[in-house]
């Protein structure tokens, strides 16, 4: 059979759902409300940043949220506020987006990038005990493609050490950990409302938090060194001004009520994915299990790795010749001259370089089609794997 690369008929020819969804009628009255109301910014008296933080503390099982410009500043806000300090160390995963290191570095620290477990590729408990120091003053974990990170194996090393976890949460709303909401697993959680994430509103990020004392700092980080209740011209802290906007809110606050029909709907996509997959002769590629005790998976991304040797520029471009394309994944952290070059310090990575290799990802637009259609990877698949 032709690779449609090669001028044969491409698997198929209908786009993928789009990303984000067409607003619904709750988003488009609520966005309505706050443009007519004039009280646009998120101090100026209106109530949906603040109906959001709420909704979203619940989410998470905490009673404290805080809604910023984006993930990045909030897990930047989240290190501040918990004492994270210039020249502290802060252990974050190689198989992750640039901005869970960026952060660490906005905040004065050191990202210490180490290795993940060579199965789920979540970061690895083993290797975050290898690099404690003593200048080590948090954990962040990233709930990576939606699915939670084996967070008591994590918290065990961060009691014994005394250290800080942050949560990466970005990828990961509505996933839940051994019956527990992602997010409020640790002293703090940070999500993304960026483009491409489960709730969008273009940019946007939220911080959740359990701790009374731990919120009212992180606040202050967010709201230019102000305390809750006091002087408006009062600056006891150095803070920034990293606050959302009620016109994003107002996106994101009615998404809450759709967000369980849209999960269940990718990880039916994704349950047909692996029954497919199991019908290739040889089972060249398999999806990426999740990690120990999941319980609920919010299936941002699908990764694949790919068992047999491959080109992987000449796959992936095949791939999409045929209608599916593919994601090439992180490269690992550790080999971004720019972070070395800021001072992040990379620890060996076998397992990440190994995934940098191997692993390709399903994107979540793709994910919200039919699950039917899941054969069209099957098909696209078997057909440029055995070309």
């Amino acid at each position: 059979m032709t690779l449609a690369i090669h001028g044969g008929t491409p698997v198929r020819t209908t786009p993928w759902p789009a990303w984000p969804p067409p607003l619904d009628d709750a988003q488009r009255k609520l966005v309505t409300d706050v443009l007519d109301s004039g009280l646009w910014g998120a101090t100026q008296g209106g109530s949906a940043c603040a109906d959001l933080t709420a909704a979203f503390a619940r989410l998470s099982g905490v009673r404290y949220g805080i809604a910023v410009g984006n993930a990045t500043l909030g897990l930047f806000a989240a290190l501040r506020g918990l004492g994270v300090q210039p020249g502290d160390e802060v252990i974050v995963p190689a198989y992750t987006f640039v901005a869970s290191a960026t952060s660490v570095l906005l905040a004065g620290a050191v990202p210490v990038i180490v290795d993940v477990d060579p199965v789920d590729l979540h970061l690895s408990a083993a290797a975050v005990e290898a690099a404690v120091t003593g200048r080590t003053a948090a954990i962040m974990p990233v709930h990576l493609a939606g699915s939670p990170v084996d967070m008591d194996e994590l918290g065990a090393v961060a009691v014994r050490h005394g250290l800080k976890v942050v949560e990466d949460a970005a990828q990961a709303h509505g996933a839940s950990y051994k019956g527990r909401p992602v997010g409020g697993l640790g002293d703090a959680g940070v999500y993304s409302f960026q483009a491409s994430k489960a709730m969008t509103a273009g940019e946007g990020g939220l911080i959740v938090c359990r701790d009374e004392a731990d919120h009212d700092a992180i606040w202050s980080v967010c709201n230019l060194g102000r305390r809750l209740g006091g002087a408006w011209y009062g600056h006891p802290e150095v803070g920034w001004n990293l606050r959302l906007t009620e016109i994003q809110a107002a996106l994101l606050l009615p998404w809450l009520d759709r967000l369980g029909s849209e999960v269940a709907r990718r990880n039916a996509f994704a349950a047909e994915v692996e029954r497919g997959l199991a019908t290739i002769g040889g089972q060249p590629v398999s999806v990426v299990p999740q990690p120990p005790g999941t319980t609920a998976d919010s299936r941002h991304l699908l990764m694949l790795r790919v068992h047999v040797p491959f080109d992987r520029a000449f796959f992936l471009e095949a791939m999409a010749a045929e209608g599916v394309p593919l994601d090439g994944g992180y490269p690992p952290l550790g080999t971004m001259a720019a972070l070395t070059d800021a001072g992040a310090r990379p620890e060996p990575c076998p397992a990440t370089e190994t995934a940098a290799r191997e692993v390709v990802w399903m994107r979540q637009s793709m994910l919200m089609d039919d699950p039917a259609h899941a054969s069209h990877l099957i098909e696209a698949l078997t057909k440029v794997l055995h070309a």
